[in-house]
């Protein structure tokens, strides 16, 4: 992963034996991790009201080498936490004030991502989902870690849907408009379908369209005399237009938002092109992406240091 991005990463490792090698292992490919930190561990207590050995031992690891820690607070409604909102967010929040309070004991100052979430038990045995409760539960771990003032980490409204569809494109706005308008913080795992046992490229890429409408809503719009030319109205008068208008011909390039995936399409348009659904056209645009990525200038370096590394532990 760390040889094909540039991006930051949020690193999840279920295996507790391997986490410390995991963190060795960016170390002797980056040095010192904590000036830069570009790597947050996510650990998770186990509900209810249990922090285990491995959670414990993976946070002295992430502490001693100086790197920032995500602790999550994550319940399963009618199975590990109550099955009303209300109750499960006192028990979430406990499990997460203890996770704060040891991350503080192991060493005092150390940097913590903190938040909570809750999904739903399908008591006809389909698994976990997500609904309107589950996203205001993201909403009231903003709120609560803002009057803590500590940094939050929110949902990414993954989980839903079998793949780019109309289940999944419904829950990607929920969350992304809420935390958009909310205190939502960081939000990882973007991208997961199928109850988080599937990553699906095309949820990704969609999610990127979602966060950046939601963001564009969640702003607003300007109200100051740049904008607001009112002698253009006076000047249009009535029955008049504004195709000629100096506001018009300034700004229609960035009047309104357009689309990198979809195109704007008439009735008429879209026939001729054959009435291709939306997720189709998705699905092309995913696959070009993929097709044309290039990979990191270091990437060779870093391959090949990683697979030494790996090599002396097999050894070791």
């Amino acid at each position: 992963m760390t040889c094909n991005t540039t991006k930051p990463l949020v690193v999840l490792v279920s295996d507790d034996n391997a986490f410390r090698s995991v963190i060795e292992l960016m170390e002797d490919l980056y040095g010192d991790l904590s000036s830069k930190p570009f790597i947050i561990p996510f650990v998770t207590p186990i509900a209810p009201l249990v922090i285990n050995r491995g959670t414990v031992d993976k946070m002295i690891v992430v502490i001693e080498h100086g790197l920032p820690v995500i602790y999550h607070s994550g319940a399963i409604a009618g199975a590990s936490a109550p099955i009303t909102v209300a109750e499960s967010l006192c028990l979430l929040n406990a499990q997460l004030l203890a996770g704060l309070t040891l991350s503080q004991l192991i060493s005092e100052g150390t940097p913590i991502i903190l938040g909570y979430g809750l999904a739903v038990l399908d008591m006809k045995g389909h698994g976990l989902f997500a609904d309107p409760n589950t996203q205001l539960v993201n909403q009231v771990s903003a709120e609560m870690m803002d009057y803590y003032h500590l940094p939050n980490y929110g949902q990414s409204g993954s989980g839903m849907g079998w793949g780019a569809d109309i289940i999944h494109s419904g829950q990607q706005w929920m969350n992304h408009l809420m935390s958009g308008m909310g205190k939502v913080g960081l939000a990882a795992f973007v991208g997961s379908i199928l109850d988080f046992k599937v990553f699906s490229p095309a949820v990704a890429v969609y999610a990127n369209e979602v966060i950046e409408q939601a963001r564009i809503f969640a702003q607003g719009f300007s109200y100051d005399d740049n904008l607001v030319a009112l002698d253009e109205i006076a000047e249009a008068g009535p029955g008049g237009n504004f195709l000629t208008s100096g506001l018009t011909f300034k700004r229609f390039h960035q009047a309104y938002y357009q689309s990198t995936i979809f195109p704007q399409l008439t009735l008429e348009d879209w026939q001729e092109k054959g009435c291709r659904r939306a997720e189709d056209i998705l699905r092309r645009y995913t696959k070009e992406l993929l097709d044309n990525l290039t990979v990191p200038s270091d990437h060779g370096d870093l391959m090949e240091k990683g697979e030494a590394f790996i090599r002396k532990m097999k050894i070791h």
